[in-house]
């Protein structure tokens, strides 16, 4: 049962309908997770600022994903684990296969293996990376652009995991959930 209301479409005013129309336009529909979040127009309009601004980083549409689904493994969230699954597989056309070990933080590409062992990393020590962290991006070549952008993805994904979870948004994709603990 979720926690929050959604805001329809169809509701909404102001800010949160101009947002509403832009995400329609992209999507083709707003989903649960940005109806909830619409309770606060702040805090949509922030998620959606920032995960536009890191669209247009050097970390790829493909990477990113992957990315998020390794972080919403790791912190628990299904929405976000549904949600992922269905944009890497259905619009970027990322094999099943290349889906599921994301939620390891594996790849069968050595780079980004190191990308999303580095996001988990993140994670776990809670930004508390060591040099040695560091080191083992830059040696596969990732730059330090590249390593705050990673820094950005997984900050972008614990804020929609933590909200999804508190607001127990009801899932409007195929459902994937993260393993048992």
């Amino acid at each position: 049962m979720t926690r929050f209301n959604t805001v329809s479409p169809e509701e909404a005013t102001g800010r949160t309908k101009e947002l509403f129309a832009a995400i329609e336009s992209k999507l083709g529909v707003v989903p649960n997770m940005m109806r909830t979040m619409a309770n606060s127009t702040a805090l949509l309009e922030g998620y959606l600022n920032l995960s536009g601004a890191l669209a247009t980083g050097s970390i790829n549409a493909k990477t990113g994903e992957l990315i998020a689904i390794t972080v919403a493994e790791n912190n628990h969230c299904d929405y976000c684990l549904s949600a992922h699954h269905f944009i890497g597989a259905n619009l970027l056309k990322i094999d099943d296969t290349a889906l599921s070990a994301a939620r390891k933080a594996r790849s069968t590409d050595p780079k980004t293996e190191t990308i999303l062992q580095f996001a988990k990393t993140l994670i776990t020590k809670n930004g508390m990376v060591s040099d040695a962290d560091v080191d083992i991006v830059k040696q596969a070549g990732v730059t330090e652009a590249q390593i705050g952008e990673i820094v950005g993805h997984v900050a972008l994904n614990i804020l929609t995991n933590y909200f999804n979870n508190t607001a127990k948004t009801e899932i409007d994709f195929p459902v994937y959930q993260v393993a048992a603990v």
